[in-house]
């Protein structure tokens, strides 16, 4: 199967068996996040809720297994030139941390109002940054010039078949975790910017539990996937500022991401940012867990009810656990 793009030549999508290969090469390098489960939620959610703690990941989000899933594929001729990637700052460190363990040299372009701490731990991960105006400018423009004078190859948030397969390991990880329990999920909601974990976990998880019910959760205002599935085709947000989520500010679906997640998923959910907050604070109380906004939509998603579980297995994933101290006090308080 593949996805035309009017820029370039037909790319082909990935495979449950590129996530398969992806855990392979991520074994003993990316972490086995546990599923975290709490008699609160299961009440509160009318379910058996698991949560995938992506927050205790390396450099504290999912975007550690896509970033280097592409880079350990790339051949060692072309390592040397290291590697452009952009970000707000989850895929930022996930891109960062792969290349410092590889040995490749990386170029990261952020949005200048980026959570400064995402900054500084980019920064410290050994990554040169070119910060940019998020409202000015097109960041993937930015990224393939520094990416054609260094002769340096692109790592995509989000579309693109190696970093898929990456974050799809997060899903194959969900099964059989659950399986060793003697439980197959019914449902598994994925929080979505670009559509690059929805993508992969769907992969994943329907080659495994066909029944499996997958949703994209995304903030109210940003939630071009819930309105792209609806449409039959890749919505826009209106805006690309504004969200206590700033993780989940794409503009709209990716074009891989949207091939697999419209027919693997076809199905969205959003929540306000005081549900989103209230998340956040419940992660840290019941759970003991620092998530940050973005990580906490799929959590909130089942908090309101806006899923309803009838006694189902249920997942719900915490992408990140990245955000600035003062506006985590803010949240949990």
């Amino acid at each position: 199967m593949t996805s035309s793009n009017a820029a370039g030549p037909a790319r082909a999508l990935p495979t449950a068996a590129d996530v398969d290969k992806a855990a392979d090469r991520l074994a003993g390098v990316a972490m086995r996040t546990p599923l975290v489960s709490s008699p609160v939620l299961d009440e509160l959610a009318g379910g058996q809720v698991f949560l995938k703690a992506e927050v205790l990941q390396r450099t504290g989000s999912f975007k550690f297994r896509g970033a280097y899933n592409k880079l350990s594929t790339m051949a060692l001729a072309r390592r040397a030139s290291g590697v452009v990637a952009y970000s707000s700052g989850n895929h930022a460190q996930g891109v960062a941390a792969a290349a410092a363990l590889l040995g490749m040299p990386a170029v990261i372009v952020m949005p200048r109002d980026a959570p400064a701490g995402k900054i500084a731990r980019t920064a410290a991960l050994g990554a040169e940054l070119v910060l940019h105006d998020r409202g000015r400018g097109d960041r993937g423009a930015i990224a393939r010039e520094i990416a054609a004078q260094r002769r340096a190859e692109i790592v995509p948030p989000y579309d693109d078949p190696m970093v898929i397969a990456g974050q799809g390991t997060t899903g194959r990880e969900i099964v059989e975790d659950l399986a060793a329990g003697g439980l197959a999920p019914d449902v598994v909601v994925v929080n979505a910017s670009g559509g690059g974990l929805a993508a992969g976990i769907a992969l994943a998880v329907k080659a495994q539990v066909p029944s499996a019910q997958i949703y994209t959760a995304e903030p109210a205002g940003f939630d071009d996937h819930a309105r792209s599935f609806q449409s039959g085709k890749r919505e826009c947000n209106a805006q690309t500022t504004g969200s206590i989520c700033d993780v989940l500010m794409s503009p709209s679906p990716g074009e891989l991401t949207f091939e697999i997640n419209r027919t693997l998923v076809g199905q969205g959910v959003a929540a306000s940012e005081n549900d989103i907050a209230r998340a956040v604070a419940f992660a840290f109380h019941e759970l003991k867990l620092v998530v940050e906004p973005g990580g906490a939509v799929a959590l909130a998603a089942f908090l309101t009810g806006k899923i309803a579980l009838d006694g189902r297995v249920a997942v719900a994933v915490l992408s990140g656990g990245n955000v600035d101290a003062d506006l985590f006090t803010r949240l949990v308080a």
